[in-house]
């Protein structure tokens, strides 16, 4: 396997696979071992690292000389100028509460571009899928962000990163008239951005685990977003042309421009 059309194939039959054993865990989710990481509400279970060496080992499997960038595991060096970005749960609190709202997400990026993206949700059998250059997709309908103008006429999905902060950003939309949810996965709030269902999507710092997937569907259903560097942390600000000059005014006026550590 030396290509993207094969690397694209694995990726998506991988994330699948990961996706129904984090179904598996999901439905057991009462009896996994839990533990937090720095903050308390920041939370790793058994199914994060169980669901992430699953997708390593299949991708060691199918292109071994490929490299690893995962959320759990860390980063594994490879021969090849591919490399997989991998969040296994994105969305564990939510995940470990019995909600909907987490997500699989892997990315592939060839060199220093993201070539392909994959974005499972698998509570709601749904999985986004883009390819550089080739449009967003779930199932067979084409992905395309929302034609809205103003933020006022949808939602905006928010982050929950540095909250102090947050409040601030949520009050300014507010008084606009728009309206804000936070589902607690941003890939998969990033694919709702592509879907259409969210105007757009801020949060002041994400790891490129994060965001890496979700921003390839946003770019290939039309939207716009302001450059992550995807070798560290760093805010992602995205969301469709129409609104996007509002959303980034919104958040240099509430002083939320850069990460915060």
């Amino acid at each position: 396997m030396t290509g993207l059309e094969d690397r694209c194939d694995a990726g998506a039959r991988i994330v699948g696979h990961a996706g129904d054993l984090a179904l598996d865990y999901f439905a057991r989710r009462a009896e996994l071992d839990v533990s937090a990481k720095a903050n308390p509400q920041d939370l790793v279970s058994e199914a994060d690292r169980a669901v992430e060496l699953l997708i390593r080992d299949a991708i060691h499997d199918a292109v071994p000389c490929d490299g690893i960038i995962g959320e759990e595991h860390g980063c594994a060096a490879g021969d090849s100028d591919w490399n997989w970005i991998v969040d296994p749960i994105d969305g564990t609190s939510s995940f470990l509460h019995g909600l909907r709202g987490w997500s699989v997400s892997v990315a592939l990026r060839h060199g220093t571009r993201t070539v392909a993206g994959w974005v499972a949700d698998p509570s709601g059998g749904r999985l986004y899928r883009a390819v550089a250059g080739q449009g967003a997709w779930l199932g067979d309908s084409r992905l395309r962000v929302s034609e809205a103008r103003l933020l006022e006429d949808g939602l905006t999905a928010v982050g929950s990163g540095h909250p102090d902060r947050m409040g601030a950003l949520i009050a300014a939309l507010l008084s606009r008239g728009g309206a804000f949810q936070r589902n607690g996965s941003a890939a998969l709030s990033l694919a709702h951005v592509a879907a259409g269902h969210y105007l757009g999507f801020y949060e002041p710092r994400l790891s490129p685990w994060d965001c890496a997937a979700g921003l390839l569907l946003i770019e290939e259903a039309g939207g716009v977003s302001d450059p992550h560097p995807l070798d560290r942390p760093a805010p992602v600000l995205a969301g469709a042309p129409g609104v996007i000059a509002e959303l980034r005014n919104l958040v240099a006026t509430t002083e939320l421009a850069e990460p915060v550590d």
